[in-house]
């Protein structure tokens, strides 16, 4: 937040959505491991409460400011706006406000919410009025920018899916796509998804959208991952790029007993103290629905980000599809 702006006091009332979302059951993609009841692993490390940015804050000289993440935001546009301005990041007319600070989305903008797109120029307004002022918002590749580009491109074209043959657009109906999203879909917001970075490095923070190791099948340094990334979505092969979908799909690699190995795994190679990810809700996550369905007895309590695996990991996907909540979070977090 810029010195000079009023700390904001209360989010303004969501707009309501053009068209009722459709009902549409939050399915898996992917599922990774069985629900064996040993697997599902309780954390109890306690969530992080979500505070507005302080004036004091934001640094008048040249060094950064704050550094904030946004959890999957799968097309809730308006609860996106309404985080973003209880954090003091954009103003009551949804436009940058956070001065220097730094924001990074952890991916997963569109699908099984009501307005995928309008969630993609959110983001790319954000990202031209904070560099503007010395900030920055970014973003990272998730699975869903994956499936839905994938839809585009490929359409009903068969590919090897290793369980017998599918497609990009089947899996993207079955995985919650909006016919809307598709119709009102761009080729400059297809460039920008397809440019997307795979991972980054921030304050000794690797910020990731999958709670996956695969992303060490596809190099040895962040760089080398991201160009991998760029170079599979640029040769446009079907089977290629529905590979690479399946691989971002994997998740729970850094729950139970084998968790805080396979995050050392993934920070000695790519540098940082700890991982920050999107892409598995925290009620999955935490074992209190039985899958990302969020069957279960009402919905969900997310307080705030997950931190577990030894406190080298991060959770950031709050369950907003399964009447959980969006998170925007300032870095560090303590456990």
């Amino acid at each position: 937040m810029a010195p000079s702006a009023p700390t904001p006091t209360a989010p303004p009332a969501p707009a309501p959505p053009s068209a009722p979302a459709p009902s549409v059951p939050y399915t898996p993609t992917e599922p990774n491991l069985p629900l064996d009841p040993a697997l599902i692993q309780r954390q109890e490390t306690p969530t992080m409460r979500l505070t507005p940015v302080p004036e004091a804050a934001v640094p008048t000289t040249g060094r950064p400011g704050p550094l904030f993440v946004v959890g999957d935001v799968h097309g809730y546009l308006d609860e996106l706006r309404s985080a973003l301005y209880a954090t003091g990041l954009v103003d009551a007319d949804g436009h940058w406000s956070g001065g220097n600070a730094r924001l990074w989305f952890l991916g997963d903008f569109t699908d099984r919410g009501p307005d995928g797109v309008g969630v993609l120029d959110l983001v790319m307004q954000l990202s031209a009025e904070a560099a503007s002022v010395g900030g920055y918002a970014k973003a990272l590749m998730g699975n869903h920018e994956l499936l839905l580009l994938g839809a585009k491109r490929f359409g009903d074209t068969p590919v090897n899916s290793g369980a017998g043959t599918a497609s990009f657009l089947a899996a993207w109906r079955l995985n919650g796509g909006q016919p809307s999203d598709m119709e009102r879909l761009e080729d400059h917001h297809i460039a920008w998804m397809t440019r997307l970075d795979a991972a980054h490095l921030e304050d000794d923070h690797l910020l990731l959208h999958s709670d996956t190791t695969a992303y060490l099948e596809y190099g040895e340094s962040i760089e080398a991952v991201n160009d991998t990334v760029h170079e599979v979505l640029q040769r446009a092969d079907a089977d290629e790029c529905w590979e690479l979908f399946r691989k971002f799909t994997k998740r729970f690699a850094f729950r139970g007993d084998s968790g805080p190995t396979a995050v050392r795994e993934l920070l000695a190679t790519y540098g940082g103290h700890r991982v920050v990810h999107g892409h598995s809700p925290i009620p999955y996550l935490l074992g209190e629905v039985g899958s990302e369905n969020g069957d279960g007895d009402g919905a969900p309590v997310v307080a705030g980000p997950h931190i577990y695996a030894d406190d080298l990991a991060v959770a950031m996907d709050g369950g907003v599809t399964m009447d959980g909540r969006l998170l925007v979070a300032q870095l560090p977090l303590r456990g």
